[in-house]
């Protein structure tokens, strides 16, 4: 028998969350969180705009659900052949990279910060305290001190990328900005580190205030 059904019906009918997230993470993975519209994510899937609302309620939902899934990838076990760091401090480095690799994770958790990839996000690191032998009356805390480091990273990311927009001469701004530390005498200890704003590595800076928690929880 012909199928007689409308190309654009088939197309739509071939749909899922799962087809329609995968398309955005791709169009975040190529041109931001500006990128990602239902208009060109439609024109991507060869399908209608409103058929994406069966599947998907708005904007704010799909940005949710693409970092729900990203998110996920940092939970997947490290092999076995050590290639890959286990435990806390392994799951912490993996969403430090993951934040720096995708920029738009970083501004996507920066804007709401409780949806779903964060709590999967807080949750894993609370069962990873937890096999490590840390103490459920210190667990909440301890979880949620590295939950709000890697949050915290990934808004001075994010405030990082839109200033970039702005500066066309990031020598000359750092430059400009360690002179207005310097020069008033009113901050002697960014003063004494100023050399350090444009040489420092962030991902060492990141490890080495992970380390600091960590010493501090492996006291406690």
């Amino acid at each position: 028998m012909t199928n007689t059904k409308p190309a654009s019906a088939r197309r739509s009918d071939a749909l899922s969350k799962q087809r329609i997230v995968q398309a955005a993470i791709e169009t975040l993975d190529e041109g931001g969180t500006d990128a990602l519209t239902f208009r060109t994510l439609a024109a991507r899937l060869s399908t209608g705009p409103g058929a994406l609302y069966h599947h998907v309620g708005n904007r704010d939902d799909l940005l949710a659900a693409s970092a729900e899934t990203v998110m996920a990838s940092v939970f997947e076990s490290p092999p076995e052949n050590g290639a890959a760091e286990p435990g806390v401090r392994g799951l912490m480095m993996r969403v430090f990279d993951l934040i720096t690799t995708r920029p738009w994770v970083a501004t996507q958790l920066s804007a709401a910060q409780w949806q779903p990839a964060v709590l999967h996000l807080f949750d894993r690191i609370g069962t990873e305290l937890d096999a490590h032998g840390v103490p459920h009356s210190a667990q909440f805390d301890a979880a949620s001190v590295l939950l709000f480091h890697a949050i915290g990273v990934a808004s001075q990311r994010d405030a990082g990328m839109q200033l970039a927009a702005t500066v066309t001469d990031r020598s000359a701004f750092l430059d400009s900005t360690r002179a207005a530390v310097t020069d008033t005498g009113d901050y002697p200890f960014l003063t004494r580190i100023a050399s350090q704003f444009a040489g420092h590595d962030d991902r060492e800076q990141f490890q080495a205030g992970l380390d600091i928690i960590l010493a501090g929880i492996g006291r406690g």
